[in-house]
């Protein structure tokens, strides 16, 4: 086995004296394609923002590629190799397509001017985002205003946006909420090529089960403030305590 890309160890966290989760561990090793599911209230964007950084944990460690990322700021996170596109789009709807994806490569590289000055122009900074809308579909609409989108296409930019970060491990945080059955299923198959293309980590928030059934690898279960149950999805629609705390809602 593959030493784990991220490792959670022991990980609690409360706001104001009510716990959200206590003492969760789980590893996602590299490579991986896997789901968090759980009720409302399990945690699951909670744990997604203490893995970013966004938040703090109470006790316990978040362990990426062997570094202990407790306390660290966000964007020392992302440069360390982790991206995130939220439920709610993070883009800049008065810019262009093309303009929120140059603007997010130019603020990764943006650490070594050296490296920004080695590129002699912005050239190849637009051929690198018009690569990425190519990849995420979005390229005949670069000249788009962002916030003019439908919202499945807004979803795919704030993927693209994610993508030029060029993250190891991306975390999706419910990629298909809001959108047309249509759209589920075109974003699903989007997120399966990327995956398959560019070995990327990815861990994804989701509660239409056969969208999760079909595509992870590996499913996790928040419930009850603990990780209830990890396994192949198999094991998990048959595992009983799942079914009961969980699926059982969905029947």
């Amino acid at each position: 086995m593959s030493e784990a890309i991220l490792s959670i160890e022991n990980l609690s966290k409360s706001f104001e004296g009510n716990q959200v989760f206590n003492n969760i561990s789980f590893l996602v090793e590299p490579g991986e394609l896997s789901a968090i599911i759980g009720p409302n209230g399990a945690g699951k964007t909670t744990l997604f923002n203490l893995i970013t950084g966004a938040l703090v944990p109470d006790e316990g460690k978040i362990i990426f590629e062997g570094r202990n990322i407790v306390g660290m700021e966000p964007f020392d996170i992302v440069r360390l190799g982790m991206a995130r596109a939220f439920q709610r789009t993070n883009i800049f709807p008065r810019m262009t397509v093309l303009e929120n994806i140059v603007i997010t490569i130019i603020t990764r590289l943006k650490g070594n001017l050296g490296f920004v000055k080695h590129w002699n122009s912005s050239d190849r900074i637009r051929k690198k985002a018009f690569e990425i809308l190519e990849s995420v579909g979005l390229a005949d609409k670069a000249s788009h205003q962002s916030g003019t989108l439908a919202h499945g296409n807004q979803k795919r930019l704030d993927i693209g946006v994610a993508l030029a970060l060029e993250p190891k491990l991306l975390l999706l945080d419910e990629p298909v909420a809001g959108m047309s059955p249509e759209e589920r299923w075109e974003t699903v198959e989007l997120v399966k090529e990327l995956w398959n293309r560019m070995k990327i980590t990815m861990v994804y928030i989701e509660h239409d089960m056969d969208i999760v059934f079909g595509i992870s690898q590996k499913v996790r279960v928040l419930c009850y403030k603990t990780l209830l149950a990890e396994g192949p999805p198999h094991e998990i629609s048959a595992n009983q305590q799942v079914i009961e705390a969980y699926l059982g809602e969905e029947v």
